[in-house]
């Protein structure tokens, strides 16, 4: 594998490795993901984030979303807002109001004067039936 940069973040107790995938090209493999989050022989991470262009008109950009397992999710807050301060850090964006698309649909990150990020992550779905879960 070819070297990537990435950053390192935490949100209050999850951590997270972030790629800037707008600049380097990352290799979409759950193999190669269980490997970087991996905390005794990779970089270590509850989550790996990707920061992507989006296609969708009034969006400034795509966020996607994997587990340590390799697999994709649909969202994550603390994970969006450690999304909105690398942007921000990474001279991405200037703007204080970032829209952007997820596995879940469109959320909005609002970067307030304290620097502290709010997210509209949409109504919470709490109908057991609309929740992706199974149980014995």
């Amino acid at each position: 594998m070819n070297q990537l940069s990435f950053t390192k973040m935490h949100g209050l107790g999850n951590d997270f490795v972030v790629f800037n995938a707008i600049d380097q090209k990352i290799p979409e493999r759950a193999d190669i993901f269980q490997q970087i989050a991996n905390r005794h022989t990779g970089i270590g991470c509850d989550q790996i984030l990707l920061i992507e262009n989006s296609s969708v008109q009034d969006c400034d950009f795509r966020y996607r979303i994997f587990n340590a397992d390799g697999a994709e999710v649909e969202q994550c807050g603390n994970g969006a807002r450690c999304f909105a301060h690398f942007v921000r850090a990474k001279r991405l964006t200037t703007k204080n109001k970032i829209r952007v698309e997820t596995l879940a649909g469109i959320i909005e990150l609002q970067i307030e004067a304290d620097e502290q990020v709010t997210v509209n992550m949409g109504q919470a779905i709490v109908e057991p039936a609309a929740i992706p879960f199974t149980a014995d």
